[in-house]
């Protein structure tokens, strides 16, 4: 069978590249076509994962339909030279659209209920459309819904065993207590006019009395964060976000992730309550804490960090939450080929 995935996040290199090596273990060619943004093509290289860039990020949002334009020309272009037999990305118009052209079968992923712009542009033109069960918007016949979450596909123990080298160069030890702070740009069509983590220097000033701070961010700050900001690899994060003893963040992909290796997770923005996933990890496993005011935010974290098991009982939910859950790879992979039966 002949596959061709389009990557348009760093988060969709770790989502797909698992089912990509499955994929091509078992004799099947695979494309991918990646967008240059952050830190996707230093991900797609790190995991030896051949690819043709199709476009780079683009930042207002005419730019960002511009953008989709020519990413749409680029990959209707190689598509129709590899004459793959299914399209597939992550709420991905552009995927959708070069596979209706073409009249191929496509199949989108989606966890984002909020992302309504690229669903009036992406749904139309898609085949199939895999949720995880927990997905709020029903979609109708298109839609496949499967027990898991999107970050299940390459965190989940069969697929990541954490290493604790990553500490070392952090001057850290595994059981020491540190926070993962994490901003984002808030960049994404899905993100115009939300905000999230408000007064950063304040809400930093104020968990440093309790817990060393570390901080990840897509934006530019200040100098006077400089002192707290941290390199680590790409291909590293999820280590380092394994042994932390809590992150926040304004980032949605990152609060998931970091639930699901059973590190508690404070999501502070405005878009609380849109997500069925965040809601399922809340409500159900106990391991997020949703909240649109950072004050409040700030106030579980400290209310958090007085348990000095918080750590263990994040590894007891995240066992919990494992045992209802499939592999989602695994999944992918048996519909691939099934799909390609039919």
């Amino acid at each position: 069978m002949r596959v061709l995935i389009d990557i348009g996040h760093p988060a969709h290199v770790h989502f797909f590249k698992n089912t990509i090596f499955a994929l091509k273990e078992k004799g099947h060619s695979v494309l991918v076509t990646a967008l240059d943004k952050e830190v996707a093509l230093d991900l797609l290289d790190k995991f030896d994962i051949d690819h043709i860039v199709v476009g780079k990020k683009g930042k207002p949002i005419l730019n960002l339909l511009f953008e989709w334009a020519k990413r749409d020309y680029s990959i209707l272009r190689i598509a129709r030279k590899f004459d793959p037999d299914l399209l597939m990305g992550i709420s991905n118009p552009c995927i959708a659209h070069s596979a209706w052209l073409l009249r191929k079968s496509s199949l989108i992923f989606d966890d984002t209920e909020h992302a309504s712009f690229a669903h009036k542009v992406t749904y139309p033109f898609a085949d199939h459309i895999c949720t995880p069960s927990c997905f709020m918007n029903h979609v109708g016949p298109k839609q496949i819904s499967y027990e898991g979450f999107h970050e299940l596909a390459y965190l989940a123990p069969n697929y990541f065993t954490p290493d604790p080298e990553v500490l070392n160069g952090l001057g850290l030890k595994e059981n020491d207590r540190f926070i993962i702070l994490r901003f984002v740009s808030l960049g994404a069509s899905h993100d115009v006019g939300h905000h999230g983590i408000q007064n950063k220097l304040e809400f930093v000033k104020e968990l440093e009395k309790y817990v060393r701070v570390l901080i990840t961010s897509e934006a530019d700050l200040g100098s006077e964060f400089e002192k707290y900001k941290i390199k680590v690899s790409p291909d590293k994060f999820h280590d380092l976000l394994y042994y932390a003893t809590l992150c926040i963040g304004d980032g949605g992909t990152t609060a998931a992730e970091s639930a699901v290796l059973g590190t508690p997770s404070i999501y502070i923005s405005s878009l609380v309550g849109t997500m069925g996933n965040f809601i399922e990890l809340e409500e159900k496993y106990g391991l997020m804490f949703s909240f649109s005011s950072s004050n409040e935010g700030l106030k579980k974290a400290i209310e958090l960090l007085q348990d000095p098991d918080l750590k263990e009982k994040g590894r007891q939910k995240r066992d919990d939450l494992l045992a209802d859950k499939i592999d989602v790879t695994e999944f992918m992979v048996k519909y691939i080929e099934t799909y390609g039966h039919q």
